[in-house]
């Protein structure tokens, strides 16, 4: 199993709790799906915690010392402000993959408007009332797809 693991210097916009939560993640040798699992939250909300994109609550911080063995005071220090969403990517962003979910939205965002003003009405997704999943699938012919579920309140 391959690990997702920071190299700061190519994410220098993180905040402090980044390098710290990566570290401990790398030497605990972890998942993304194992952590969320310890926090009774789905690994793609986990995840934004450690990219400062996301509020970890202070039940977060506690289950996040433990499982990581960090102490709980220093991490609840990083992790006690808000979050500054946005600023972890340069735009147009550079990393493929990213660049991918960018081009998704760039070829595809007015069609996704159009249906779902369609289906709802005026108005837009909430990306605060959101959660997000990723699913891997294989086909008959053993290809894999990704496969991403964004949910939203409209």
């Amino acid at each position: 199993m391959s690990l997702a693991t920071l190299h700061t210097s190519q994410h220098p916009n993180l905040p402090t709790a980044s390098a710290t939560l990566f570290r401990a993640k790398e030497a605990k040798k972890l998942s993304f799906e194992q952590i969320a699992a310890h926090l009774g939250r789905n690994e793609v909300a986990a995840a934004a915690i450690f990219y400062g994109q996301a509020k970890a609550s202070p039940e977060d911080i506690h289950k996040l010392a433990s499982l990581l063995q960090i102490p709980q005071q220093p991490l609840e220090e990083q992790l006690s402000g808000f979050p500054d969403r946005g600023r972890s990517v340069e735009m147009p962003p550079k990393e493929p993959l990213i660049y991918r979910l960018y081009e998704i939205v760039q070829n595809y965002g007015y069609a996704y408007k159009a249906v779902l003003n369609e289906k709802f009405g005026d108005g837009i997704m909430s990306a605060i009332s959101f959660s997000t999943k990723v699913e891997k699938e294989t086909d008959e012919d053993g290809n894999n797809w990704a496969v991403i579920t964004l949910r939203g309140k409209w």
